[in-house]
């Protein structure tokens, strides 16, 4: 399961989108707001359904995949009393927050851009719960429960109840797992209703294909559930299953982390649209060798064998797989994305770049139609890899990988591109020790 973080905006979205599905009668007062600027805070009041940002005290805080805000002195909710923040106090904080490298208490450092905006709701430390649910196995949930949420629910983690859900248990099954677990000391007047809300956001986790979902802390007046903070993960690789239920979410890079390259963020919108897995990473566009790889596991063993061999990761370019059945064109596109960025430059001691096509034995992909698709972008850049000195070793199995196999061989030595090609006879990871002991036998 690929596990990527969204935005506490666009999980609180999803959960105002789905509310009445899913958790009526109980009510979801979602008034939230994202915006990167204070100019842009106060164009969005003057806005229909935002009035609320000039007439209700107001919370700010960085919306930017980082935990611990409060801890870090991140959240504005008061400029001398609780709930006494205006829109001008949050528009001159995120102004005075904005664009400035940030260093958190964990060493992370990174520069503040996105700010989510809200209504502040009062409330007191014995009202806040705490929910969270999470992929365990292929066989099971968890959920995770508590009276005691807030900023110190780390230290109060013996608190929590931990309950396993089957993933193929009814819903009724479900509901009587969840309730006859509720935690004791979840007050009376609340114990039904923080139990519905309990049951109902686990049928929403399992629904919407979450792989992480937790609130800290869930605040509960009469009816009405506050959400007020927010982290989640979706599983992606049902992002094409998923697209009308989740709409045109946004998958950020972390904080902290470098922005993706133009190449990275066009395989991730590929990705997006298919129900393939198409995943690519830039780790050193100066690397000399390069990997297209089938499948996510066999890309880890590759990375760790070319980091082993080559003596450390400075020789590896990229990270990534093309996996699940990608057809022709899916693995054409990928395969021109990875060969651009090779043949941009030589290696600068006139060194021969390398080029891994390798994988397990697939169960479902046909090798030979993903490998059309790589000879079709052998053929647009036969003259580039010929110019910066680029060698291939092919290792594959699977349906129609003879087939696969002869047509890369024959379409490669027809182009004048230097290529070993072997099949599921040979280890999976054996064509990178020989594309080293040939680089070393060259130097």
């Amino acid at each position: 399961m690929a596990q990527r973080a969204i935005r506490e905006y666009d999980g609180k979205k999803l959960f105002a989108q789905n509310w009445d599905k899913y958790f009526a009668p109980l009510k979801y007062p979602f008034e939230s707001v994202l915006v990167t600027s204070g100019e842009e805070l106060k164009k969005k009041a003057e806005e229909p359904g935002y009035e609320w940002l000039k007439n209700k005290p107001l919370v700010a805080k960085p919306d930017m995949l980082f935990g611990k805000r409060g801890k870090n002195n991140l959240v504005l909710f008061k400029v001398n009393k609780p709930g006494d923040v205006t829109l001008e106090d949050a528009a001159k904080w995120i102004d005075e927050k904005r664009n400035q490298e940030t260093t958190l208490l964990s060493g992370q450092k990174g520069v503040l851009t996105h700010f989510i905006v809200e209504p502040f709701t009062p409330h007191t430390e014995d009202e806040e719960y705490y929910i969270a649910a999470t992929t365990l196995d292929e066989n099971y949930d968890v959920l995770y429960m508590s009276a005691h949420g807030g900023m110190e629910v780390e230290e109060n983690w013996d608190k929590v109840v931990e309950v396993k859900i089957p993933i193929n248990a009814s819903d009724e099954e479900i509901e009587k797992i969840i309730k006859e677990n509720i935690p004791a000391d979840i007050p009376e007047d609340k114990k039904e209703t923080y139990a519905n809300f309990a049951v109902n956001f686990y049928k929403f986790f399992r629904d919407l294909n979450f792989a992480y979902l937790e609130i800290n802390p869930v605040v509960i007046v009469g009816d009405n559930v506050y959400l007020l903070d927010l982290v989640a993960r979706l599983d992606d690789t049902a992002g094409f299953l998923m697209r009308d239920k989740w709409g045109d979410i946004e998958f950020p890079t972390p904080f902290g982390m470098p922005e993706k390259s133009p190449e990275e963020k066009a395989i991730a919108e590929a990705d997006a649209k298919s129900g393939a897995s198409l995943k690519l990473t830039v780790l050193n566009p100066e690397g000399r060798i390069w990997t297209l790889v089938a499948g996510g596991g066999a890309s880890v063993v590759y990375a760790d064998t070319i980091a082993d061999l080559a003596g450390g990761v400075a020789e590896l370019a990229n990270y990534g797989e093309y996996s699940g059945g990608p057809t022709t064109d899916e693995t054409r596109f990928y395969t021109e994305t990875v060969l651009d960025l090779m043949t941009r430059k030589k290696d600068p001691q006139g060194r021969d770049k390398i080029l891994i096509i390798g994988g397990a034995i697939a169960n479902f992909t046909d090798v030979a139609k993903t490998f059309t698709g790589i000879i079709q972008a052998f053929e647009k850049y036969a003259d580039k890899m010929k110019d910066v000195g680029v060698r291939i070793y092919v290792r594959r199995g699977g349906p129609n990988y003879e087939k696969g196999l002869k047509d890369i061989k024959e379409a490669a030595e027809r182009l004048g591109l230097p290529i070993k090609v072997f099949g599921p006879e040979t280890h999976i990871t054996d064509i990178v020790r020989m594309a080293i002991e040939e680089d070393k036998a060259k130097a």
